[in-house]
C-alpha cells in the first residue's frame, strides 16, 4: 500500500460514496430519487437509472479483473438496464453500485506503486493507474449528467 494508492482510493470513494470536493457524489444524489424519477425519460437522453447501471456495469467488470478474473464487459452491453419498476428494484441497483464501489476501493487502496504501473487485464488497456483514474473521470462525467437530469425533471 502506498500513499498514491491511498490517495487514488480516496478520490474513487469521494465520487461514488461520500465526497463533497466536487460538490456531491453518487450516493448523495441517488438516495433522494424515487424509481419513477430515476426512470423518467427526457427526449433521447439516458435516464438516471440507465446511467447508474452503466457506471456499475464498468465497476463490476473492473472489479472482476482485480479479483483475479478476466475482463468480460463490452461497451455494447453497458446500457442494458434491467427493468426498474419499483422502489425495491431501484434501491437494489443503488445498493449494488455502493457495494461494488466499496469493494473496488479496497482493491485500489491495496495496490502498490509497481502494480499501479502494471498492465490492466494483460496490458491491452493500458496500466492499472490509467484505468482506475479513467474510471474516476468517467464517474464524474456521468454524475454531472445525473445532476442535470434531476434538475430538468424537477423543473417539469
Amino acid at each position: 500500500m502506498t500513499n498514491l494508492s491511498k490517495a487514488i482510493a480516496a478520490q474513487f470513494r469521494e465520487v461514488h460514496l461520500n465526497g463533497k470536493w466536487i460538490a456531491t457524489n453518487y450516493k448523495a444524489e441517488l438516495s433522494t430519487i424515487s424509481w419513477q424519477i430515476a426512470t423518467t425519460k427526457i427526449g433521447k437522453l439516458n435516464t438516471i437509472a440507465a446511467l447508474t447501471y452503466h457506471i456499475n456495469y464498468y465497476l463490476e467488470g473492473v472489479l472482476n479483473v482485480f479479483e483475479g478474473g478476466t475482463l468480460d464487459i463490452r461497451d455494447k452491453y453497458s446500457f442494458n438496464l434491467p427493468v426498474i419498476d419499483s422502489q425495491e428494484s431501484w434501491e437494489a441497483l443503488q445498493s449494488l453500485l455502493y457495494k461494488n464501489s466499496e469493494s473496488l476501493e479496497e482493491h485500489i487502496r491495496a495496490i502498490n506503486d509497481t502494480e499501479l504501473l502494471e498492465g490492466f487485464a494483460g496490458g491491452k488497456y493500458g496500466s492499472n493507474y490509467k484505468n482506475i483514474t479513467g474510471m474516476i473521470e468517467h464517474a464524474y462525467y456521468h454524475l454531472g449528467q445525473i445532476v442535470i437530469l434531476k434538475k430538468l425533471i424537477a423543473s417539469n
